[in-house]
């Protein structure tokens, strides 16, 4: 029997309900549960597909080529669960699915309205995971009390009357803020928080309350009073070093007790949460640290490369190394007066990630021409390698004139506009007047690697799977020029016609793929490819 677990927040965003859903996933999971999570996001946008990251933050690609929120990230860091494109939903996908079935005349004439079939729909969303797991955690984004998430949650507070409190949990996740002048943790937001939730016909009946500081037992009691919660349902959720030691101090707080308490089953023996430990033991107590130059575009937002950030620290813990990041603004260096190499030295490693358009272009290039210059490691992402064939095209191979269409019509287009690619054995094809939204080579594709090359050394493996998000590609026929300049092709798709990875021959470590390696990576099951950059940056630092 599959048991419902509704994660709402209130009082401000960014409270943690993502992280807090994935810590309480792997709780249950570390007690033999098997466990799937999902979210539901109030916005308009079919998918975050064309969302800026500064408002958005990353945007997360499952296997299946679903671009969705990356607290499916969370999930799937935590838990190890592959996500899906029916993992998540917005209020713009919805509205799209009740609007093709009006035009269908699937309503039979009836007056299409929120209620009910707005709601049917949200709710014929989370019915679909019946029976897929003993536990499904649905987080709810957005804050209680917004205007746009109210479908939401009359939507699951249907869904909770219709399962019963023995399949149907509410846990709401709160704030209590410390005012300096009062000297105090105050209850009070909370308070309203769950009465707004209240009004709207949901009794949650877990608290999960965030705080900078030890919450008093008087706090507590008063909370539970006040909000008509057992005592020992209003958990304390404090601030952590590390996010990986959230599953230890939610269980330490009781957390999956009192979950598996609120369906009636009995909690048993203690979960085995020894790799966990090992985690934050490595995190906690590193050997030695190593610092990674990110140049990116949207580094005011640390949430615009939050796998990077975490499959970076995951290779640290696979070397038992702290990561120091440091995010260097690509846009700085676009012109000539932008002294990259001041901004990068003593770095032991340069990233240049994703991103789309021509602002910051030109200072990626310069990046990859620094590490390559000084034998610093060099790990291109997506668009960090299509700049890295830029650069050696233009100073190496005699192609001055590099260019992408991405950004000119002028030069010479190494990379270029994807024009069709296979999928699932069928032809894809698209255009410059295609629409922007879901419209990329997304997802999972193989790759066949070259025998003796470093990138098959790394994996251990002549071919791989990873996950794309790219419109524009390296152009093939420039494959032998790139080759003669010593940046080797060592990977395409099995066709051979799409370059996949690129990497330098005389070089300690430079390497460039065209996918994103950071959504596959895990604390647990670190990616190789994040593994070894790390190490050669470590090698790079014992050399400086």
């Amino acid at each position: 029997m599959t048991r419902f677990i509704f994660i709402t927040g209130g009082v401000v965003s960014s409270l943690g309900k993502g992280l807090g859903s994935a810590a309480l996933g792997a709780l249950l999971q570390a007690r033999g549960y098997k466990v799937r999570l999902c979210k539901l996001d109030p916005y308009l946008n079919v998918d975050p597909g064309t969302m800026s990251p500064f408002q958005h933050g990353e945007v997360f690609v499952t296997d299946d080529g679903a671009e969705t929120d990356l607290d499916l990230g969370h999930y799937e860091r935590f838990t190890g669960n592959p996500a899906c494109q029916n993992d998540n939903v917005t209020t713009g996908r919805i509205y799209t699915d009740v609007l093709s079935k009006e035009r269908r005349g699937d309503y039979l004439g009836a007056t299409v309205q929120v209620i009910p079939h707005v709601t049917d729909e949200i709710k014929d969303f989370i019915r679909e995971k019946d029976g897929t797991a003993d536990f499904v955690l649905c987080e709810i984004g957005g804050t209680v009390g917004d205007i746009e998430s109210l479908p939401f949650l009359e939507a699951i507070r249907q869904f909770g009357n219709e399962m019963g409190r023995e399949r149907a949990l509410f846990l709401h996740v709160t704030l209590l803020p410390y005012i300096p002048a009062a000297g105090e943790l105050k209850t009070k937001p909370t308070q309203h928080s769950v009465k707004e939730l209240m009004a709207v016909g949901i009794r949650p009946r877990i608290l999960l309350c965030r705080a900078d500081r030890e919450i008093e037992e008087e706090e507590l009691r008063k909370i539970a009073l006040f909000c008509n919660i057992d005592e020992n349902k209003v958990i304390p959720a404090l601030d952590a070093s590390s996010i990986y030691e959230v599953p230890l101090t939610y269980h330490k707080e009781g957390l999956d007790v009192q979950v598996l308490d609120a369906f009636g089953l009995e909690a048993g023996e203690e979960p085995d949460l020894s790799e966990w430990e090992r985690i934050v033991r490595r995190i906690q107590n590193p050997e030695t640290e190593v610092t990674i130059g990110v140049v990116g575009k949207y580094t005011n937002l640390a949430d615009s490369y939050k796998s990077l950030n975490e499959a970076l620290t995951h290779g640290g813990i696979a070397n038992k190394a702290k990561v120091k990041i440091k995010f260097i603004e690509a846009t700085l260096f676009d012109e000539d007066e932008g002294d990259i190499a001041h901004e990068l030295q003593g770095v032991n490693g340069i990233l240049v990630p994703g991103g789309f358009g021509e602002r910051g272009a030109e200072g990626k290039i310069k990046a990859a021409q620094y590490a390559r210059e000084k034998k610093i490691p060099y790990f291109g992402i997506c668009f960090g390698l299509q700049m890295a064939v830029l650069e050696a095209a233009r100073h190496l191979a005699g192609v001055t004139e590099a260019n992408s269409t991405e950004f000119s019509n002028k030069g010479e287009h190494v990379v270029g506009l994807m024009t069709e690619w296979t999928k699932d054995n069928q032809t894809e094809k698209r255009s410059s007047e295609t629409d922007l939204g879901g419209t990329m080579r997304l997802g999972a594709y193989p790759a066949a690697l070259k025998p003796g090359s470093k990138v098959a050394e790394i994996y251990g493996s002549n071919e791989v799977s990873e996950r794309h998000r790219h419109r524009y590609e390296v152009n093939i026929n420039y494959k032998e020029k790139l080759e003669e300049a010593g940046f080797i092709m060592s990977g395409t798709s099995p066709d051979g016609t799409l370059p996949e990875i690129c990497e330098r021959s005389d070089h300690p470590w430079f390497i460039g793929v065209q996918y994103h390696p950071e959504l596959k990576s895990k604390p647990f099951d670190p990616h190789p490819l994040f593994v070894s950059f790390i190490k050669a940056a470590l090698e790079q630092g014992k050399l400086v």
